[in-house]
């Protein structure tokens, strides 16, 4: 199970609009089928990196990163946590 924290949650449902406020999100909730489109793509990743300090590099910025909650939290994750 993926945990992500409310910060995340918050943000990534701006992006969302069919998804109502009082329903659940899970790892892997299909982020297209809750209207997450392109542009929306290009806004939310600008809206991560700034509300959380990261920058995506390239090989994160795949259609598999923006798929689900579970997936865009991981690749998140690893920029918020680097494993040296």
């Amino acid at each position: 199970m993926t945990v992500w924290n409310d910060e995340f949650d918050d943000l990534l449902r701006q992006f969302l609009p069919y998804i109502p406020p009082d329903e659940q999100l899970t790892a892997d909730t299909a982020l297209r089928d809750a209207g997450l489109d392109s542009l929306g793509t290009v806004q939310l990743l600008a809206a991560l990196e700034d509300r959380f300090d990261v920058r995506f590099k390239d090989d994160a910025l795949t259609p598999e990163t923006f798929e689900t909650p579970g997936a865009l939290w991981q690749a998140l994750s690893t920029l918020l946590n680097p494993v040296e």
